[in-house]
């Protein structure tokens, strides 16, 4: 369990306790809409912050592997009395499969794109344009984070941020990186885990070669392309589910991840270190959005509101805790859950330091340059 939801967890339990006893009432069907509604693991539900009403009586949900906190899955259909569908992706291109095809292999009310994709799926038609006056708690997001996300709001509600660079135990690694050009040396044959993600992984070769992570030159993808060769007998396994895994298992000791992935790894182990490599790292930033395909639109503005609210989006900073540029959760956590809230200013990795998101560099649509990526990747795994 995460050492952050310490007291947290005790809370549930003694709530549990309670409701044992039949103290509390039941956490499901109870008839009694003013009861208290918990969860399986014995958190209180808030209610919706306003109440946003929908007549669907089911919502589906896509997102990624290890990134909605179950709680706020959970919670969201005791509240609200729907039944909640969920089915998870471990990449951008998965997600883009799926919608792609249309309402019978894509039957989803909320998908969660990340950065370069949400301008494909903008491009090309498969989200839904937003009714902002639907979103009255996007006022909890912090302006200054979310506008990175730049013109694509009107189609996303930000959800959470971040980095992807290196992590490494400094326990088992004598000579430790400080670039992503330093992840080429022969002393890491075989003991890196890396994201499942063409675009990372070929924008970090990129940024070894002096190159742009957005180029659609050939001459210079053909050349990162090698350098990946150079790279792939370093790399152990790709894992876009939870690489931290192989990390605590001592599978690997390095790894290209995701500023929260790293996070949580350096919480359960200390000697965990977390570098912003000398060419930049690269940055993301996903959304929440709804599918022009979507059978139950009405219900996902209910989805989005509730996500944003202060009282239960602070459960990300515990559970899956990259960057966020949710300003009410960090109230909320601030106020009532300390340990969460301190140990998430407290850390560089997590509460990403604004530089570090200036000199990062950002992955964007390439129209259709971005079969080449395809291409590559296809290559180089095989």
């Amino acid at each position: 369990m995460n050492k952050q939801r310490k007291n947290h967890h005790l809370g549930r339990l003694i709530l549990t306790a309670f409701m044992l006893f039949g103290i509390a009432g039941c956490a499901t069907g109870n008839s009694d809409a003013s009861a208290e509604k918990v969860t399986s693991s014995g958190f209180v539900c808030p209610e919706p912050n306003p109440r946003i009403e929908f007549e669907s009586k089911e919502i589906n949900i896509f997102t990624w592997t290890e990134y909605v906190p179950a709680d706020i899955i959970d919670c969201f259909g005791l509240v609200y009395d729907v039944k909640v569908n969920t089915d998870y992706f471990s990449s951008n291109e998965e997600l883009y499969t799926k919608m792609s095809f249309g309402q019978n292999v894509n039957p989803y009310d909320v998908v969660h794109p990340s950065d370069y994709m949400i301008g494909v799926l903008i491009r090309e038609g498969l989200l839904k344009e937003l009714d902002q006056s639907q979103l009255p708690n996007s006022k909890n997001l912090n302006a200054d984070l979310i506008s990175a996300y730049g013109d694509a709001v009107n189609y996303v509600v930000p959800y959470q941020m971040g980095t992807q660079a290196i992590v490494y135990n400094s326990e088992t690694v004598t000579n430790p990186p400080t670039s992503w050009a330093d992840l080429w040396s022969t002393d890491y044959k075989g003991r890196i885990v890396s994201v499942d993600d063409n675009r990372v992984v070929i924008g970090a070769a990129l940024l070894t070669l002096g190159y742009d992570v957005n180029t659609t030159d050939k001459a210079q993808l053909e050349e990162a392309k090698q350098k990946l060769l150079e790279l792939m007998p370093n790399i152990r396994v790709f894992d876009s589910d939870s690489p931290k895994n192989p990390l605590l298992a001592g599978d690997v000791d390095l790894g290209i991840v995701w500023n929260g992935e790293a996070f949580l790894a350096q919480q359960e182990n200390p000697a965990f270190k977390y570098v912003f490599p000398s060419e930049g790292s690269i940055i993301f930033y996903d959304g929440m959005a709804i599918p022009e395909s979507a059978p139950h639109p009405d219900a996902s503005y209910a989805w989005f509101n509730y996500m944003l609210q202060g009282d239960l989006s602070w459960l990300t900073l515990a559970d899956y805790p990259y960057t966020s540029p949710n300003t009410a959760a960090l109230e909320y956590a601030k106020a009532n859950q300390t340990e969460v809230y301190d140990a998430y200013m407290a850390s560089t990795v997590t509460n990403t330091p604004a530089e570090e998101f200036k000199r990062g560099h950002e992955v964007k649509d390439l129209g259709p340059a971005l079969s080449l990526y395809d291409q590559i990747w296809t290559e180089i795994k095989q």
